[in-house]
């Protein structure tokens, strides 16, 4: 990627171009899920209107969300160490969504779950119990930072590229190009496609990427990339509609491993290298944004709201289905912007009820233990 946007080794300062690019990655994952909820995709044996096939063109641009956030952690983690701090942090934060918004909802009378003992694992295990894949794989892949971080900085540039050329052939490349399903791919949704990303990052930033050495060329390749989604969803779709064939290949583009889906995450994540944002409170309010992307999701995502929100929203804007192309515009940036805000108003809520708290048990021995800790790192 050259050195655009790059910070010197060791550099802890948020930048407000990556910081900008967590935000617009968090609103592309609320507009998948939206395209995903309110049947907005080109779905095999069901009758293509106008709405699903412009969902699936914007399906096609957001897809590359999941892998830019885990590039611009692993960009930035890659130098910046473990810490025990931030993990105990990250699973109080998941625990806190779990367990807060059940009893909320309980208290508003809008909670519709069960109380049996098994039905509560999720809430009180959230990790073990995958209530939200992206957090357990994403806390996974922190605690094996300590080992990728001094393995990747022990390897010579050759090195590397064959072992990801490997790790990517067996995660990625296989599946992009055989129409069959293997026992071992998961899509994406796991742990192990995330150590792919996070070491690709590790790789950008070490090495930089002279494919997208200038913003011409990123920008030009995130374009390709979704183009080239878009029309191997739709010529599937088609294929599928005539012969019957090909069902299980029209969902492969949109697999988080699928090769071009990395890709067109690379080239964004590049482009917004060159994304010049001037220190002052723009930047800062960025900054400052940035911060409840992971709330977000928490929020909008937790088991009993995930497969309600759009039912809620459509409440009052009314069924998107009911709406034309351009109706389903407004009623999709509507939807997303409400999701975004609220989300933001509760984790900010959540932080300052952990900076309460924090300020007190900063002072106790448990928390000196984990400072004593961290100076090992």
């Amino acid at each position: 990627m050259g050195q655009t946007g790059r910070p010197a080794a060791g550099q802890q300062k948020r930048m407000a171009n990556y910081e900008l690019l967590r935000i617009l990655s968090m609103l592309m994952v609320i507009t998948l899920h939206y395209l995903s909820h309110t049947g907005s995709l080109l779905t095999p044996g069901e009758a293509a209107q106008g709405r699903q096939v412009l969902g699936t063109l914007i399906e096609s641009f957001c897809i590359v969300a999941v892998n830019v956030y885990v590039l611009i952690s692993g960009y930035f983690l890659v130098e910046a160490g473990f810490r025990l701090k931030r993990i105990l942090v990250l699973v109080g934060q998941v625990l806190f969504y779990a367990l807060a918004v059940p009893l909320v909802m309980l208290g508003l009378g809008n909670f519709n779950g069960e109380a049996g003992l098994y039905q509560m694992i999720p809430y009180v295990f959230p990790l073990q119990a995958e209530h939200y894949w992206f957090a357990t794989s994403y806390v996974l892949l922190y605690l094996f930072t300590p080992f990728l971080n001094t393995a990747v900085k022990h390897m010579g540039k050759r090195q590397m590229q064959i072992a990801l050329a490997g790790l990517l052939l067996l995660f990625s490349i296989e599946k992009s190009v055989i129409p069959a399903v293997f026992v071992t791919d998961r899509f994406g949704y796991d742990f192990g496609w995330f150590l792919c990303v996070y070491l690709l990052a590790a790789y950008i930033r070490l090495y930089g990427f002279s494919l997208l050495n200038t913003a011409k060329r990123a920008w030009s390749c995130y374009i390709c990339c979704g183009l080239f989604l878009f029309a191997a969803v739709t010529v599937s779709y088609l294929i599928h509609e005539k012969t019957g064939a090909l069902a299980y290949y029209t969902t492969v583009p949109f697999h988080y491993n699928y090769i071009f889906c990395l890709l067109g995450a690379a080239a964004l994540f590049a482009a917004f290298g060159y994304v010049k944002i001037p220190a002052g409170k723009a930047a800062d309010r960025i900054c400052r944004l940035s911060a409840f992307t992971f709330g977000v999701y928490l929020f909008h995502e937790h088991l009993d709201i995930r497969n309600v929100w759009v039912g809620w929203i459509e409440e009052f804007l009314g069924p998107v289905s009911q709406t034309g192309l351009a109706g389903f515009l407004g009623h999709l940036v509507i939807s997303v912007a409400l999701v975004y805000a609220a989300g933001t108003f509760v984790d900010a809520v959540r932080l300052n009820i952990f900076r309460f708290t924090g300020r007190y048990l900063s002072q106790t021995r448990p928390a000196g233990w984990i400072r004593k800790l961290d100076e090992y790192w």
